[in-house]
């Protein structure tokens, strides 16, 4: 299975920042150092015959393209790209996006989409993709917001669509936060579903309306969540056909979480995971994950929560 990750997730912020980027590179590092996949540059680099240096137990580490501005517009606005790429917008927008505009956040978010389109691509082949960023769902069509630049999940899906790969997608979006952006770009297109189950009261505080959402109380423990997530999976598959799904994971539904407001556990998390992943791929319809949000303080939960994630997806992958 194919792992994307680059070091460019790991963005340069100001000191006291709350977005704790290390979580990339510790969740790479972890990867790595438990053999769980090997990096694709060092296998060309290596001196050993690429079967003494690769084993079947180890899944491929692989650098992103970025996403380009043809892959961009597709979901969209093409003055907004132009002016996210160019460093015009505005100092509202970009508080609105709560990073500092640099070039290296420009770079960082097309190798974020990328790396969900390279995901799709990949997951195709092999059934399941993992982006060890992205979730980016709260980017709209004409501006971004809650540290999403570019909506990686519909970019990919459009991008998918424009190549003949898929007719159908649908997005299973279960970051603790509602994916508005991706509800906006989805809306007045049906081959688009969009399905969101997260905390009501918590960020953004004006939703937008997805093809199903499930707004949940604060403080939902694993019993009800778990119940909720399964009724509606089995909704879906009654009302839409999808040719790929997009898994928005997110590690913030987690009790320790600072800006989660739900109560779920460590296993509660690798329950949801295993529910949707198994869902679709008994049905064999691909999947390509991305990792999405997670604030935890001890940034080690988030990563293990994020790993649990990436175990459970390589279990649902042809290989």
């Amino acid at each position: 299975m194919k792992l994307f990750y680059t070091d460019i997730f790991e963005l340069p912020l100001p000191d006291k920042h709350r977005f704790p980027m290390s979580k990339y590179r510790l969740l790479r590092e972890r990867i790595v150092s438990e053999g769980i996949a090997v990096d694709a540059r060092k296998l060309l680099e290596s001196a050993e015959p690429l079967c003494d240096s690769f084993h079947s137990t180890q899944h491929m580490l692989v650098i992103p393209d970025a996403a380009t501005d043809d892959e961009l517009h597709l979901a969209h606005n093409p003055l907004y790209v132009q002016n996210a790429v160019s460093g015009l917008l505005e100092q509202k927008e970009i508080k609105r996006i709560g990073f500092p505009w640099s070039d290296e956040l420009i770079e960082r978010s097309r190798r974020s989409t990328g790396a969900t389109i390279g995901a799709a691509r990949a997951a195709i082949v092999d059934g399941c993709a993992v982006n060890l960023a992205g979730g980016t769902h709260h980017a709209f069509p004409d501006c971004g917001e809650g540290y999403c630049v570019f909506n990686d999940s519909c970019v990919a899906a459009r991008v998918m669509q424009e190549e003949g790969l898929i007719s159908n997608a649908l997005i299973v979006d279960c970051d603790v936060h509602q994916g508005n952006g991706t509800a906006a770009i989805a809306k007045n297109d049906p081959s688009l579903f969009c399905f969101s189950i997260h905390n009501q009261k918590n960020f953004p505080f004006r939703k937008m309306d997805s093809d199903f959402d499930i707004g949940l109380a604060d403080d939902v423990e694993d019993a009800e969540y778990l119940d909720k997530l399964a009724d509606a999976l089995e909704k879906i598959s009654h009302r839409f056909s999808p040719d790929i799904v997009f898994y928005v994971s997110g590690a913030d539904p987690f009790a320790g979480d600072s800006l989660g407001r739900l109560q779920l556990s460590k296993t509660g998390l690798r329950q949801r995971d295993e529910m949707v992943l198994r869902s679709f791929r008994e049905e064999n319809i691909p999947v390509a994950v991305s990792m999405a949000g997670g604030y935890a303080k001890n940034v080690e939960d988030i990563v293990d929560i994020h790993f649990s994630t990436v175990q459970t997806a390589i279990r649902f992958s042809r290989k």
